[in-house]
């Protein structure tokens, strides 16, 4: 019988998933979401939403099913606690609807 520790079993290899972005792939810029889903699928429309503009269009639909879902809220939890911890707290406005998308008063 040997002193020696044993050495660990070696980890098995997670295969590594090439991802292709397309050179002319469009990015959309969105500050507002509209999430539906049903027993199967969730659905995520990205609109883009302006001041006094009543009325806007969605730019890009994501379906996914509820796991992946969660998968996407666990990482972009994750992202953004990554991000404050380097360029500080995300503070959100009470009343944020309210600021966004309240009519002008009028003069």
């Amino acid at each position: 019988m040997s002193d020696q520790p044993a050495a660990p079993a070696p980890q098995p290899s997670v295969p590594q998933m090439q991802i292709e972005i397309p050179a002319n792939l469009e990015a959309i810029y969105t500050n507002f979401a509209l999430i539906t889903h049903s027993p199967s699928e969730i659905v995520i429309d990205f609109a883009r939403a302006l001041p006094n503009m009543p009325k806007t269009r969605v730019y890009a639909r994501i379906l996914m099913t509820p796991m992946h879902a969660k998968l996407l809220l666990r990482a972009l939890a994750d992202n953004l606690r990554k991000y404050e911890a380097q360029y500080g707290e995300i503070t959100v406005p009470t009343n944020l609807a309210d600021q966004l998308f309240k009519p002008p008063k009028p003069e």
